[in-house]
């Protein structure tokens, strides 16, 4: 039925586009095939103004002209439905190749390749895959990239714009199992390399954001609608940058083993090196720094503070069980 419908628009549309002159109704029905099929001349009218409005609400101008004779009408005349040209400058053309490249992996891969086809050929400064983006700026030898390679991530980006509760299993970094969450996903977004999703947990009635490479097995959608409110702004960089220690209420000492744990040294006060293939750090640490330490595996070694170290033990312990 949707594709039925789909299509009576579109031959309405290429038909209101392409005269040179008002088409009565009368016209159009003997024009269009699903309108030819329709039972009486009073299903054809409902069908018809239904789609006209549709058509309107979609963006296209239909005039509705009075005949000499007195019939009515209608035309969709290309200047007033005509786009004015695209501009993008510099900055909003990375913007829009950069968003292309997260669709390399998913479904919407040949769409998005399609629509940036399109705008190269209006002469659009948009770079092919793989190529830098010249929009009169020196190349650089850096292609920023956007990761998407979860398979959690399609079917949650469906639901936050759809606006359906999602199930999934999740398991926490101190957890040995994982658990299911019953979730209403609002936004997703890209922090150091990772995808998160905040949203509403129902089982918990709270506020949460989850790590997708943290979601074990399918994303299953659930039928009805949203029961709490969505946020006009989400703080996802914010709530996940607390829960990585970047709000430091101190500072630790950490052995980190030569030439790994960039990102840590990238953050730390000073470093000092030990010999035998490991430097000391010091290091800002805050609420859920124990979490991050854990992701580097053997090669961060906690000096203090002790809390610290026995909470990065017990959520080794965890992981080791699990």
């Amino acid at each position: 039925m949707a594709i039925a419908k789909a299509e009576r628009l579109m031959n309405l549309a290429l038909c209101l586009l392409g005269t040179r002159r008002p088409l009565t109704k009368r016209e159009l029905r003997s024009s269009i095939e699903a309108y030819i099929e329709a039972n009486s001349d009073e299903s054809f009218s409902r069908m018809f103004e239904r789609d006209k409005e549709d058509l309107r609400e979609l963006g296209l101008v239909i005039e509705t002209v009075d005949g000499i004779d007195g019939d009515v009408g209608y035309v969709a005349r290309r200047d007033s439905n005509r786009l004015p040209p695209i501009t993008l400058d510099a900055e909003e053309a990375a913007a829009l190749g950069l968003a292309a490249k997260i669709w390399q992996q998913a479904r919407l891969a040949g769409a998005a390749s399609g629509a940036l086809q399109k705008l190269r050929a209006a002469g659009m400064p948009l770079a092919a895959d793989g190529e830098d983006i010249d929009a009169g700026q020196p190349h650089s030898a850096l292609e920023p990239r956007i990761p998407a390679h979860e398979a959690a991530f399609e079917p949650l980006m469906l639901a936050c714009r759809d606006r359906r509760p999602v199930v999934f299993d999740y398991r926490k970094s101190n957890a040995a199992r994982p658990e299911q969450r019953q979730v209403e996903p609002w936004i997703l977004e890209c922090w150091r390399g990772h995808w998160y999703m905040a949203g509403w947990d129902r089982d918990r009635k709270a506020e949460r954001v989850f790590r997708l490479s943290r979601i074990t097995g399918k994303v299953r959608s659930r039928q009805g609608k949203f029961t709490a409110p969505v946020p006009d702004h989400v703080t996802v960089r914010e709530t996940v940058e607390s829960w990585a220690g970047e709000t430091a209420t101190g500072t630790a000492k950490i052995k980190l083993r030569a030439e790994h744990g960039y990102p840590l040294r990238a953050r730390a006060l000073s470093v000092r090196e030990l010999g035998d293939g490991w430097d000391e750090l010091e290091i800002p640490n805050g609420h859920g720094f124990d979490a991050w330490l854990v992701e580097f595996g053997p090669d961060v070694v906690v000096l203090e503070p002790a809390e610290l170290r026995a909470d990065v033990v017990d959520r080794l312990r965890a992981v080791a069980k699990g």
